[in-house]
């Protein structure tokens, strides 16, 4: 298991686990992802942002973060934090507990970089995604209404997000 950052070459398969994301997130009955733009993944991939763990030759996780998220985290946002984005998983490695891998690494980076805080967020109340990222070492801060979500994606529009820590 390697993570390493996303590629241009690995665009199709970044969409690929996106749409079965969706198709996965429509069986829980629960917010679904927009189709998101080739634009966002690939400035996301020139800014070393967009991130994935392979598996031998397959991709087996994607994610992106970022450095600040005001219209999620308001004022808080002003905090030395990283942001993860649209954690999509291969179906071919669901149950190998790639989110704690994903801590573990995001723990290191932000050690590197001086950040006091990784941070996440899902769109909605999820009980099963809150008790995972729970396990995962997140704590659950609760739930916050947006409000100025016209730069955010689609999914985000007048939504309830739960937010999710770990402090550093």
């Amino acid at each position: 298991m390697k993570i390493t950052n996303s590629n241009t070459a690995d665009i199709p398969e970044i969409f690929r686990l996106y749409r079965l994301a969706t198709a996965f997130q429509k069986t829980k009955k629960c917010v679904q992802w927009p189709q998101f733009s080739s634009e966002l993944v690939s400035k996301e991939i020139a800014e070393n942002r967009q991130w994935k763990i392979m598996v031998g030759q397959q991709v087996a996780c994607v994610w992106a973060v970022t450095f600040e998220d005001p219209e999620i985290w308001g004022e808080k946002d002003a905090d030395k934090a990283m942001y993860i984005h649209r954690i999509a998983t291969n179906p071919e490695f669901r149950g190998q507990h790639l989110v704690e891998h994903i801590v573990t690494w995001s723990k290191a980076y932000a050690h590197e970089n001086k950040l006091d805080y990784i941070r996440m967020d899902t769109v909605g109340e999820n009980l099963g995604l809150i008790s995972h990222y729970k396990k995962c070492g997140f704590q659950f801060l609760g739930l916050s209404k947006l409000k100025d979500t016209k730069s955010l994606p689609a999914h985000y529009h007048n939504a309830t997000v739960s937010l999710f820590q770990i402090t550093l």
